[in-house]
């Protein structure tokens, strides 16, 4: 099973876990601005934001949770 990291591309997240733009959109993170995908990591994209560590790992584990039910 994979597993998402703060370090995974934005645009593979995308590709592994579609829900996640609507998560991230939710959280201040638009993943797609104007039908163009934000590149770089999960973390630049949320430090952008200005979160910090913490609020990064529980992104990690609230898509990896996602993840996991969507697996099933």
């Amino acid at each position: 099973m994979k597993k998402i990291s703060k370090n995974i591309l934005i645009e593979d997240l995308v590709n592994l876990l579609p829900e996640s733009v609507t998560y991230l959109m939710e959280k201040g993170i638009r993943c797609l601005r104007c039908g163009e995908p934000i590149w770089g990591t999960l973390e630049e994209a949320a430090v952008e934001k200005g979160f910090d560590d913490s609020q990064i790992d529980v992104f990690v584990e609230d898509l990896n949770e996602m993840l996991s039910k969507s697996d099933k």
